[in-house]
């Protein structure tokens, strides 16, 4: 497994970036399998494949502050990153790992990975929910500091997420509106009781990455003719960003 370590200039790049490691993946090896670690300079929304803005995001308020809203390729519900939030991509092989062509067990495998990397530090980090990380032994007190979704193509998956670590919480309630769908644990709590930052600096949220996920080289090469072709298509365009099941077209 290769690992980049990269951040790109915007966060359409970005979105694209994760999306652009999936389909080489699928184009040139059916055992390639690669980590990405990054972080947004900046605050962004980003909504699931299938989210609707009206229903889980604040425009308004997005607007205020400048915060662009954007739309990734897999599915799940709003998250709020940017600087204090680091975010990851692992792009996994179903020929090496063909029992997680079942949903459920990609999402209990990778978030297992990160639990047991973390437990040392945060010995009640565990699953919450379909794919959330929280860190608390009883669901009613509970709180979640990592949002994970993943995207399935023909021969790999890119499984990707949030880990917040000194990230303002402020912004998700005021950024997100409370999600039409919620996992029985959160108990209807706001955004503010429900969300917390894990007790981690950074380097040491990339080193216990990178041991969830060994890799034996870091890469400097990435897709960047796809990123610019993928921005150009989807991520920078309103219609696939901001409307609801609206296809551009680019595959």
């Amino acid at each position: 497994m290769q690992r980049l370590l990269l951040t790109l200039p915007t966060p359409e790049a970005n979105l694209a970036l994760d999306e652009a490691l999936l389909d080489r993946a699928e184009a040139t090896d059916p055992e390639a399998e690669c980590l990405r670690v990054w972080e947004s300079p900046m605050p962004i929304v980003v909504v699931g494949r299938s989210s609707r803005v009206g229903q889980e995001v604040n425009q308004q308020a997005c607007s205020d502050r400048g915060i662009p809203v954007l739309r990734r390729s897999s599915g799940g519900a709003a998250i709020v990153a940017g600087p204090g939030c680091l975010m990851y991509a692992v792009v996994l092989s179903y020929k090496l790992r063909p029992q997680l062509r079942d949903i459920r067990q990609a999402h209990e495998f990778v978030l297992g990975k990160l639990v047991e990397s973390l437990h040392p530090y945060v010995p009640s980090a565990r699953l919450g929910g379909t794919s959330d990380l929280v860190m608390g032994n009883e669901d009613s007190a509970a709180k979640k500091f990592s949002g994970n979704s993943l995207r399935a193509k023909r021969t790999h998956f890119v499984y990707h997420g949030t880990l917040l670590y000194e990230f303002d919480l402020s912004l998700i309630g005021a950024c997100l509106r409370m999600p039409p769908r919620q996992p029985d644990y959160r108990q209807s709590r706001s955004h503010t009781d429900f969300v917390a930052n894990l007790p981690l600096s950074r380097g040491m949220l990339e080193h216990l990455i990178m041991s969830a996920w060994p890799t034996t080289e870091e890469s400097t090469d990435w897709p960047r003719d796809r990123v610019d072709q993928l921005v150009e298509t989807r991520f920078s365009r309103d219609e696939w960003n901001l409307v609801f099941g609206q296809d551009t077209g680019a595959s």
